[in-house]
């Protein structure tokens, strides 16, 4: 059914500081009550980060390496659709499957889709601007790993790049967290259109920005964790902010 694109107002709620504890947990019980649907999920993620990381490794193009790490991030929350749709069953006192998880996207197909090609076009600029930015400090593109540490990290223009790289790519960030923080699980949750999802999201967001910013520090910190582990970790981490994520929208908005 097409959508007119006119945005709905939604209710938000005002949360208090403990509100991401609660998600986490909340995620937690989720993540033990479908444990294998939830690795195998996660390992989706795992298996994206080796080849991410074999194809760099490949083609000597080491720093593009954060970046990719960020921009990972930047597409989390349209590739948690699946674990959305996992805790909303759980909800529902319904069975959960993998399958289930990985064709939830079709409930709202044409919205989900052109909120991930605006996520795609974010992690698109964001790569083109830290190659800009690399390219700014450093003549030469460095063939080998310890040529990549030893010129980029450990030389004298590392200070300002990695400064100058961190504000651009923070920025960027909170671009993205604001307009995806709760918008694709309303898409997959709720038959509107994608500019109300966004909208509400930035206001959710802004009115509860002590807690949301609060949330998005926890979410670096565990994706970051489970890419430091050589994405082996991931299988535990996406599963477990997903199911949190979702647990985040539910806090937000009152149901329908």
């Amino acid at each position: 059914m097409s959508k007119s694109f006119h945005p709905q107002a939604f209710k938000i709620r005002h949360l208090d500081s403990e509100a991401p504890w609660r998600w986490l947990m909340a995620g937690w019980r989720d993540f033990v009550r479908a444990p294998r649907v939830s690795v195998s999920y996660g390992a989706v993620f795992t298996v994206v980060g080796y080849f991410t990381g074999v194809n760099v490794f490949n083609y000597n193009i080491y720093y593009l390496l954060l970046p990719l790490a960020a921009g990972f991030m930047l597409m989390g929350p349209l590739l948690g659709v699946g674990l959305y749709d996992i805790s909303r069953r759980h909800e529902r006192g319904e069975k959960a499957t993998l399958f289930l998880a990985l064709t939830a996207w079709r409930k709202n197909l044409g919205q989900i889709a052109l909120m991930g090609m605006a996520l795609m076009l974010f992690m698109l600029a964001w790569i083109r601007i830290a190659t800009l930015i690399y390219a700014l400090f450093f003549v030469e593109t460095a063939h080998t790993l310890d040529e990549f540490v030893a010129g980029t990290l450990l030389s004298e223009a590392s200070l300002p790049f990695l400064v100058l790289g961190t504000a651009v790519g923070g920025i960027l960030a909170m671009g993205v967290f604001s307009i995806s923080a709760i918008s694709v699980p309303m898409l997959m949750d709720r038959d509107i259109d994608v500019l109300s999802a966004i909208l509400t999201s930035v206001r959710s967001v802004i009115e509860n920005w002590k807690v949301m910013w609060g949330w998005a520090c926890l979410i670096v910190l565990f994706i970051g964790a489970g890419l430091a582990t050589f994405c082996i970790g991931l299988m535990v981490t996406m599963p477990l902010i997903g199911y949190a994520s979702w647990h985040a929208y539910r806090d937000l908005l009152p149901p329908e």
